[in-house]
């Protein structure tokens, strides 16, 4: 059987790429340009967020490790009339042979900081840029506002409910897999519980009351096939739905199992608060209270803030598309060319030269700082990239995790982080991170060096 061809997958993703990637590729070649190329991968500004949890990784060295042109993507490449014969002979044997550097999955980031360093010959670092920040900055940037709506719940469940709105298949599998390592308890897509083993949940659509000639029909039918079910009450009325829970639980006796309530619309405060107390009335305080309902981190906050008894939330549209802050300001930018430091200069999208390691500091349990130094310059503290693959192939720091593993380290790690930086406002003062001597040392001589170039044009 034909793979169906608008799919990603290991034997097209050598063209899920920008075009001038390939041209410069091709360029590179021609010229004979095959020295080692150093590139970092890091976030120019946090905008609205205090840190970022960086996420993705396995993602890129899955596809590093798999990178190839099938003879479908020579034959198109061929027919777009840009690329030499002797190039296309080339591209069907390559295979990224470098090595990357990175930050593990789950570890808190800030500005500046590379979350990984490719070290390869110049056309393969360049090649892989297109997809390394897709996969890196999405799933970075979901995971962080997943960390967000899980302080805000304060130990409450956590659903991803996001799926139907997020942008297309990729997306919201990816956002499965960074929301749980984050925190989220539970999501909605069944191929992401298949493929990450990540717990599954779901309730029932309005759709399904409304095709019964009764609400209470709708719920005796459900509760009957799945005994410990979450039945949904505001299809019409949505206190009446409540109380159509307990005469329910009333006619079945010990035969009732139903778990929870959801209410997914209207006041949710009140609603929540009178539907608790109709349910404690009727015997039943061991149900609890679900909400939905375009919720964030926010409004979760002001939900509890107000004494909404809710015990758990389905989170989707403003999770899965990052509402407040869709986009992450995230670079691939050279910083070494055979063996000399390189450096974009222009005054707002400049960065910083050379092969790096960031340094983090501690007192008392909390992060303190970072300190972004040259690779060859060892600092105190604890280094945070890690070689995870060499000559192409994932060392034993990159191989794949068991996601449960992941999701407890990255709470570890997110547990270090100084109390104002899990605060939803901005923090006061922002996380420090500082550029070593020597690497500061680096970027003005090569900043001097480039602008003594220039002038001398």
């Amino acid at each position: 059987m034909t793979a169906y061809r608008d799919w990603a997958n290991d034997d097209n993703a050598a063209l899920l790429t920008d075009l001038y990637q390939l041209t410069m590729l091709q360029a590179y070649f021609a010229e004979g340009m095959e020295e080692t190329a150093v590139f970092d991968l890091f976030i120019r500004r946090l905008r609205e967020r205090n840190y970022l949890v960086a996420c993705g990784l396995d993602t890129v060295l899955h596809y590093l490790e798999t990178l190839h042109f099938s003879p479908a993507a020579l034959d198109y490449l061929e027919s777009l009339g840009l690329f030499k014969p002797d190039f296309l002979h080339y591209l069907a044997d390559f295979r990224f042979a470098g090595d990357v550097y990175a930050m593990p999955e789950g570890t808190p980031v800030f500005p500046n900081e590379p979350l990984l360093e490719v070290v390869a010959p110049i056309g393969q670092a360049q090649l892989v840029e297109t997809f390394l920040l897709n996969q890196i900055t999405f799933q970075t940037n979901i995971a962080t506002k997943a960390h967000r709506v899980v302080q805000a719940a304060q130990g409450c469940t956590i659903a991803d409910f996001g799926m139907r709105r997020m942008h297309a298949a990729d997306a919201s599998l990816k956002a499965a897999r960074a929301s749980y390592i984050a925190g989220v308890d539970f999501t909605s897509n069944v191929l992401a519980g298949q493929i990450y083993g990540i717990p599954v949940t779901g309730t029932m659509a309005h759709s399904y009351v409304e095709a019964h000639d009764s609400e209470a029909e709708a719920f005796r039918a459900f509760a009957a096939l799945y005994p410990e079910t979450t039945l949904l009450v505001d299809t019409y009325d949505t206190l009446d739905g409540v109380r159509k829970i307990v005469a329910l639980a009333k006619g079945l006796g010990n035969a009732f199992q139903v778990g929870s309530i959801r209410l997914d619309s209207g006041d949710l405060v009140a609603l929540a608060q009178e539907s608790r107390r109709i349910l404690d009335e009727g015997g039943l305080e061991r149900v609890k209270i679900f909400a939905s309902n375009s919720l964030d981190e926010h409004r979760i906050a002001d939900l509890l803030a107000q004494g909404a008894p809710i015990d758990g939330f389905g989170v989707g549209t403003r999770l899965g598309t990052i509402s407040d802050q869709p986009y992450l300001d995230s670079v691939y930018k050279l910083t070494e060319y055979a063996g000399q430091a390189r450096m974009k200069l222009s005054s707002q999208k400049s960065n910083l030269p050379g092969r790096k390691q960031v340094y983090r500091s501690y007192a008392a349990g909390k992060a303190t700082h970072d300190v972004i130094a040259l690779v060859d310059k060892k600092r105190e503290g604890q280094p945070l990239l890690q070689k995870v693959m060499h000559n192409g192939q994932r060392t034993e720091a990159g191989r794949t995790q068991p996601l449960n593993a992941l999701r407890e380290s990255t709470m570890q790690s997110l547990a270090h982080l100084p109390d104002r930086l899990l605060a939803r406002g901005k923090a006061d003062p922002p996380y420090r991170v500082d550029l070593s001597e020597e690497l500061q040392g680096s970027l003005d001589v090569t900043r001097h060096r480039l602008e003594q170039e220039m002038a001398a044009r």
